[in-house]
């Protein structure tokens, strides 16, 4: 198999194979985390923060994360995880959705012409 060209000294594996993903709905496909945690993402463009809400299960608002940067945040709300010694975030589809809000948040902030609609 010829390789493409942004790979450039990795080779195939002998059980490689290549998995093509299904297209998903956000809404019919959206599983809620057996946490019950959920969060809540809003840009301040006056303060130039993202500001993070984690919600429990019974809609209660138990902390609020503010940064400027996706990869701030993340790191401070797994971090303040690790040392709560809780799980907020047990599924991995759950994670991924909030580095990708968090991304488009950014956006958002750095480009003041687009608005942040959360998913």
């Amino acid at each position: 198999m010829k390789s493409p060209a942004w790979i450039q000294k990795q080779t195939f594996a002998s059980n490689f194979e290549c998995i093509n993903a299904k297209r998903t709905d956000p809404i019919k496909d959206f599983k809620l985390d057996p946490s019950g945690y959920y969060v809540l993402i809003k840009v301040f463009p006056v303060e130039q923060l993202i500001g993070v809400a984690l919600c429990n299960q019974n809609h209660e608002i138990e902390k609020e994360f503010r940064g400027h940067a996706a990869r701030d945040l993340w790191s401070l709300i797994f971090d303040s995880e690790r040392r709560a010694s809780v799980e907020w975030f047990t599924r991995k589809d759950h994670i991924a959705y909030l580095g990708k809000e968090l991304a488009k948040a950014e956006t958002a902030l750095k480009n003041l012409d687009i608005s942040y609609i959360q998913e």
